[in-house]
């Protein structure tokens, strides 16, 4: 199998002690790759050191087997930063002129290449218009127009569908999937989380410099899967006993119209990965004397994963 990136004990010391630490990844050429995160965590500094932008501290990073920041590796690479500004007395065409130049990119395959950029990100019409007349969205589909002009095997995405509405939303995540077709590799910073479940392969949690977790989608939002069970019966020791035996999270939900439900009929909900874990489950609570009456599957997302990842981070004091 041939890598996009490969980083060995990857690891960059700032004065103020953040940064990252000791970060190993392999991503396969081709895959969508989503990288999250709380804000500080360490992801634009990870993504600085694969682009080259700056050196890490210790460890190394490859992108197609070249260190990365070599010519040879960024020759490879497309990059849309968070934060970027283009000069507003530029006109779209004029400054993707300018990135093309840098590409190498000259006369009719510049042109032809910049205006099929434009009309791919939806502002073909406007190309020739100044950039201080542009929304916010405009410039970011700018933005991504650039990061594609050299037709790159990897793109580096900071937060691409940011001052997007909904519509251009739909728009860049179809690009991306055409990408994906074409065998690019996609590296993905994004806290739209819908975006990342919907494009992705796999997804890597990164907490103070540190990765946590990774895994393909799939796994990951079976492994976060939540069962409801609505019961009779229960009472404050029952659901104690449950947690205990169980070892999973175990929560009550609030009745319709309740705050939280009488001890008798309520829900129960459940983090149980397996099937074999809910029929388990059901065996208990009918074995204890309780009545069941309904099994639900609540449906999973990355949302709900990263929030309760994030959630136990800040009740063991790890996120600070």
């Amino acid at each position: 199998m041939s890598y996009a990136i490969e980083t060995f004990s990857l690891t960059k010391n700032y004065g103020n002690g953040r940064g990252c630490h000791d970060v190993t990844l392999r991503i396969p050429a081709g895959e969508a790759f989503g990288f999250l995160g709380p804000n500080g965590a360490g992801k634009s500094t990870i993504v600085k050191m694969l682009v080259g932008l700056t050196s890490p501290t210790d460890g190394k990073a490859l992108v197609f087997g070249q260190p990365a920041g070599s010519v040879e590796a960024r020759r490879r690479i497309g990059y849309l930063p968070e934060l970027f500004r283009y000069p507003g007395w530029l006109s779209g065409e004029e400054a993707m002129q300018f990135h093309a130049k840098l590409c190498g990119m000259k006369g009719s395959t510049a042109k032809r290449r910049i205006n099929q950029l434009l009309d791919e990100v939806g502002i073909g019409q406007r190309g020739r218009d100044r950039i201080k007349g542009y929304s916010k969205g405009m410039q970011q589909r700018l933005g991504l127009a650039c990061a594609l002009l050299n037709d790159p095997d990897i793109v580096f995405l900071d937060e691409p569908a940011s001052a997007l509405d909904p519509v251009g939303r739909h728009e860049v995540r179809e690009l991306l999937q055409r990408l994906r077709k074409e065998g690019k590799t996609i590296f993905l910073n994004s806290h739209l989380l819908e975006d990342v479940e919907q494009l992705c392969d796999r997804v890597a949690l990164l907490n103070n410099g540190r990765i946590l977790s990774e895994g393909r989608v799939s796994d990951v939002l079976r492994a976060s899967s939540r069962w409801r069970f609505r019961v009779g019966g229960m009472t404050p020791e029952m659901l104690d006993w449950l947690r205990e035996t169980m070892i999973v999270a175990v929560d009550i939900v609030p009745m319709e119209n309740s705050e939280m439900p009488a001890w008798g009929e309520h829900w129960l909900e459940a983090g149980l990965a397996e099937d074999e874990q809910v029929g388990y489950f059901n065996r208990l609570l009918i074995e204890q004397g309780m009545t069941l009456y309904e099994t639900q599957k609540v449906k999973s997302s990355l949302d709900e994963w990263f929030l309760q990842a994030v959630s136990g981070l800040e009740h063991r004091g790890e996120n600070r």
